[in-house]
């Protein structure tokens, strides 16, 4: 069914046309949706047209509103304000609209196309520690936007980074067997993720005492923090890792192993996949051959050190290292080879990179040494740059292990969960089925709270705010959900009729009606501007805002008390298809929606 918006281009050109004799360009057409403070769906802005009718705003809108109400069976009235036409559609169109809608088996989504893929990068965690709050934001912004892509049409590739080597990992490494006495997760009953990150953690804290000895020996802090033993012993085993040392190598693979089994719990839990995980460890090097080859096509510079850099400053940017002096990599460079390698792999129409916003800078320049390097499918990479998480009692960091861990969270959510619902008496533990409420609940409450906000945004997470039955959260969301299923299980057992067979008036629908009616006709509107815009919090206010008007629908409009049973026909129709808009919207952003509740 196409949408009013196009109609009314469409047939603003052929107004024109007629009335003018004259086709006025595109960019002369201006279609927007009416301001709920005039009558009317949608308005067409009158200025650009002036030049064509060389009449005045109020005769212009008249002429064309005439035409258009005349001529086309999609337009019922118009109203005319200064140089702004406001137009109605017909009940026919609504009527006709709500049938179509009920018969799209995916009503708001588009058919994968065949086409190049969009990439999309997210997760990219470290081996040195469990997945924590900010990692949580991350995933499921990332899993979001995937979905959201996929139901724009796009194919869609979810990849995942993950740092396993460099002075990090070794650090957890040397604290384990310096400390560890043999622990393994198995005789320590701890996820490995969450063992190798208490080592991480114990690494800092010894470190950090060996520091402030040699400062108080007469070293420099600078110099302490170099030469501290635990911080030789560190980079002493980066060095023979990247020597391929099989003690070393033995180590490091049974160890990420641990957190490899970890991390998939954990993804499992928040339902989070990906169909390919890179691994630094794999990838490091390739970026390594990208920047001889720019050296040798003097696109980069090699310095007196023999260091190697990508002058940027004719671009109002610095000088940017690529080759240390002695030869090796840094970041950049392995990124420079990795996004080769993913362009490679699947040549990608986009390559989007889910990253917090300190690296802002990062992926500013990967694309300008790309594009120097002479790859000119750098312009397809596209950094979504996202807030940081931080808690009420501020930042969190890894290495004093004041960071929140995603388990422990979703732990703590659960514990919310069925705290709440017991106290508000929807479920109560023992009750069939609770578990897996209390579960769907709290994860909802999680995702709904992160997503909700627009990425760009920092965001102060409350978990007691997030898991509110009542205002913009999940759970009101969910439970919004639950009446309406609740709602057409005693239609049905009524024998309610929730269809339509024609014969029903739609010019009776009153304010409430028409607003669960309008709600529902934008959200294909909403799916394709959140996949324009790689925002989940758009589809996430829609879901509140819908689920609202539906509460205010049902506590104005009598549905199985209505004795009409055409309008009971229409009341349900509006009630099963809001039914379904909120599951596939929640489902986009990674939800599931519960049946009772």
């Amino acid at each position: 069914m196409t949408r009013p918006e196009k109609l009314l281009f469409q047939n603003t050109i052929a107004a024109v046309q007629a009335l003018y004799h004259t086709t006025p360009d595109d960019s002369m057409v201006s279609v927007q949706r009416t301001r709920t403070d005039f009558e009317g769906d949608y308005t067409l802005v009158l200025f650009p047209l002036l030049r064509i009718s060389k009449k005045s705003p109020e005769d212009t809108a008249a002429e064309i509103g005439n035409w258009l109400i005349t001529h086309r069976e999609e337009w019922e009235t118009f109203q005319v304000v200064k140089g702004f036409l406001n137009l109605k559609l017909t009940t026919a169109y609504w009527k006709h609209f709500l049938q179509a809608a009920l018969d799209e088996r995916d009503y708001g989504v588009i058919p994968i196309k065949k086409e190049a893929p969009v990439v999309v990068e997210y997760s990219s965690p470290n081996t040195n520690k469990p997945l924590h709050l900010g990692h949580i934001r991350n995933n499921f912004l990332g899993e979001a936007i995937c979905n959201i892509l996929a139901a724009n049409g796009f194919p869609v590739v979810r990849v995942n980074l993950v740092n396993d080597r460099g002075i990090h990992i070794c650090k957890s490494m040397v604290a384990w067997l310096k400390f560890g006495n043999g622990e393994t997760p198995e005789s320590s009953g701890m996820k490995g993720d969450h063992l190798i990150g208490k080592y991480y953690v114990l690494f800092d804290q010894v470190w950090k005492k060996e520091v402030a000895g040699l400062v108080a020996q007469g070293l420099s802090d600078e110099v302490a923090r170099e030469e501290a033993p635990l911080m030789v012993e560190a980079r002493e085993m980066l060095r023979k890792w990247e020597q391929g040392d099989r003690v070393v190598r033995d180590l490091w693979l049974r160890m990420n192993e641990w957190v490899y089994e970890g991390f998939a719990l954990t993804y499992q839990r928040m339902g989070v996949h990906f169909d390919k995980t890179y691994y630094e460890s794999e990838t490091y090097l390739l970026g390594k051959d990208l920047v001889l080859k720019g050296l040798e096509e003097k696109k980069l510079v090699r310095k007196s050190d023999s260091s190697v850099w990508a002058d940027l400053s004719d671009e109002g940017l610095d000088e940017k290292i690529l080759l240390r002096s002695d030869g090796t990599s840094v970041y950049m460079t392995q990124d420079l080879g990795t996004a080769n390698l993913r362009f490679l792999d699947y040549g990608p129409q986009k390559m989007v990179y889910v990253v917090g916003n300190e690296q802002n800078y990062h992926f500013d320049v990967l694309q300008r040494i790309l594009h120097k390097l002479g790859y000119d499918w750098a312009s397809r990479i596209f950094h979504l740059s996202y807030g940081m998480v931080e808690l009420p009692q501020g930042k969190m960091k890894s290495r004093e292990g004041t960071v929140v861990d995603a388990d422990d969270l979703m732990d703590a959510m659960y514990e919310t969960s069925r705290q709440m619902s017991e106290a508000l008496g929807k479920v109560k533990a023992g009750d069939q089925g609770a578990e897996a409420l209390f579960s769907l609940v709290s994860l909802g409450a999680l995702k709904y709270f992160i997503l909700k906000v627009d990425p760009k945004k920092k965001m102060l997470f409350n978990p007691e705010e997030s898991i509110d039955f009542n205002g913009n959260t999940g759970p009101f969301i969910q439970y919004t959900y639950a009446r309406i299923r609740s709602l057409l299980r005693k239609a049905e057992n009524q024998g309610k009729r929730i269809s339509l067979n024609g014969d029903e008036d739609f010019a009776v629908l009153n304010q409430a009606e028409m607003a669960i009616l309008k709600a529902l006709h934008e959200y294909p509107e909403i799916v394709r501007a959140a996949g324009e815009g790689l925002s989940p919090a758009m589809i996430a206010n829609y879901a509140y805002d819908l689920a609202k008007a539906f509460n205010g629908f049902y506590q104005e409009v009598p549905v199985l008390k209505e004795e009409d049973e055409n309008k009971a026909a229409i009341r349900l129709s509006l009630v099963l298809m809001t039914g379904r808009v909120i599951q596939r919207a929640m489902a986009l952003l990674g939800i599931a929606v519960p049946e009772r509740m």
